[in-house]
């Protein structure tokens, strides 16, 4: 069976697209990317549960017992003595209190992702230089990858060598 997609001169049958899509799913950058967002998700649950119960409290307590996610500028006419009552009533609000929790949640997940990309490239280095050159090849010094020394341009990261 073929389809025809727009363009009069490209044809593609079912069985290649699917191929091409078995290849590309199946590749392990694809898998990699998958289980690092899944993670990705779970650290964020960890991460959220660290602000709001144990970093924000006594934060609170220090401030005279403020609650921050109770924080909030009422938009509409009516006087509402929490946020979670104005929520009930439909109440247009702005709730600064949850946006300074998202943010401190943001500035941990960043340190956090920092240091593990920092001991990541460390290993990396310290793995690269254990290994030798093999003859015939250089360094790149952008991305610290193999290249023949005839090189001008790194295969690996596309930079141009300097030569020496």
């Amino acid at each position: 069976m073929v389809f025809y997609f727009f363009l009069p001169c490209y044809t593609f049958e079912m069985k290649d697209i699917l191929r091409e899509f078995k290849t590309f799913a199946l590749k392990g950058s694809v898998i990699d990317l998958s289980i690092g967002i899944i993670i990705g998700a779970a650290f964020n649950k960890i991460v959220n549960s660290l602000v709001s119960d144990i970093v924000m409290p006594p934060i609170g307590f220090i401030l005279g017992r403020v609650d921050f996610e109770e924080f909030y500028i009422n938009l509409g006419d009516k006087i509402y003595p929490s946020l979670s009552i104005a929520k009930e009533a439909g109440a247009p609000t702005i709730n600064y209190g949850i946006f300074i929790n998202a943010l401190i949640s943001f500035l941990i997940t960043s340190i956090a992702v920092f240091f593990l990309i920092k001991i990541i490239n460390k290993i990396r280095t310290k793995k690269h230089k254990n290994s030798e050159l093999s003859p015939g090849t250089k360094e790149c010094q952008f991305c610290l990858g193999q290249i023949s020394e005839k090189a001008s341009r790194c295969p690996n990261c596309t930079s141009y060598v300097i030569t020496k």
